[in-house]
C-alpha cells in the first residue's frame, strides 16, 4: 500500500534448515541496514469455529464468506472468540514437542489475543512458560531474570481478519487476561473490541497495513528468536 512504500521494508524469509545457506546474501547490499531474526510462525490448533464450520459442511449446508445469515457457522454468538477444541490442544501439543528440539529456543512468544492462539502458545511454549505476571512485569519494571521463562506478549497486530464473524470478536481484555495471568495483554489497548465491525470485513490493504507494522516492531525487538502464534488468515496475507 502507500503507507508501506513511505516506509519500505525488505523481508528475506527462508526455510529454517537452510537459513545459514542465505548469509550472506541477506547481509549483501552494504547500503541496506539489515536485521536478521529467527522466527517461528505458528497457526493456532483447532477452533471450536472451525469444528462447527465442519459440521455445517457434512451436513450440506452451504454459507456465504462474511454475510450474516443462519446458515454461516462463524457468526453464531455462541462461538464469540472460540476457544480450542481438544483436537486443536493435542496439535498445539504437537508443536511443543517441535519446540523443544529448536536449536536456538525463542526468547519471546507473541501472541494473537485471540483465545485459540493464546490458548496454542501456552500449550506449545509450555517449557518457557512464566507462572505469573505481576504488575511490576507488565510495566516492564521486572529485575528478576529467569533463563527458564522467557514473555510471552498478546498483540493486536497480529490477531485475525476481524469483522463480521463473531469467532473473531475478542472477549473483554479483563477476561483474557484473567485467564491466562501468565500472558502479558498491555499491547492490546482497549478493554472492549473497539476494532471489530459487526458488518463489515477488515479490508485486505487493512490486515497488510497491520501485518507490515508488526513485522517492523519484530524488527526493533532485540530478541533475535522469537515464536509468533497467529491465524491462517493472517498468516496467508
Amino acid at each position: 500500500t502507500k503507507k508501506m512504500r513511505l516506509r519500505p521494508m525488505i523481508v528475506k524469509a527462508y526455510e529454517l534448515d537452510g537459513a545459514g545457506d542465505h548469509a550472506d546474501t541477506m547481509n549483501s547490499d552494504d547500503n541496506v541496514s539489515c536485521v536478521s531474526k529467527t522466527i517461528h510462525f505458528v497457526r493456532h490448533g483447532q477452533g471450536f469455529h472451525n469444528l462447527v464450520a465442519d459440521i455445517f459442511a457434512m451436513k450440506g449446508v452451504s454459507w456465504k464468506q462474511f454475510v450474516i445469515s443462519p446458515d454461516n457457522p462463524y457468526v453464531m454468538p455462541e462461538i464469540l472468540d472460540a476457544p480450542l477444541t481438544d483436537k486443536g490442544r493435542n496439535e498445539a501439543a504437537a508443536v511443543r514437542v517441535k519446540a523443544r528440539n529448536f536449536q536456538n529456543p525463542p526468547e519471546l512468544v507473541v501472541t494473537s489475543p485471540l483465545c485459540r492462539a493464546v490458548q496454542t502458545a501456552i500449550i506449545a511454549f509450555s517449557d518457557h512458560l512464566p507462572q505469573n505476571i505481576n504488575d511490576d512485569n507488565r510495566k516492564g519494571n521486572s529485575s528478576k531474570k529467569d533463563n527458564a521463562t522467557i514473555p510471552f506478549v498478546a498483540h493486536d497486530l497480529a490477531r485475525e481478519d476481524h469483522g463480521v464473524h463473531i469467532c473473531d470478536k475478542r472477549r473483554l481484555r479483563s477476561q483474557q487476561a484473567a485467564e491466562f495471568p501468565q500472558v502479558d495483554f498491555t499491547m492490546v489497548k482497549s478493554e472492549e473490541d473497539d476494532l471489530f465491525r459487526n458488518d463489515q470485513r477488515e479490508s485486505a490493504d487493512e490486515v497488510c497495513e497491520r501485518i507490515y507494522q508488526f513485522l517492523e516492531w519484530l524488527r526493533d525487538r532485540t530478541e533475535e528468536n522469537i515464536a509468533v502464534t497467529a491465524h491462517s488468515g493472517w498468516l496467508m496475507s
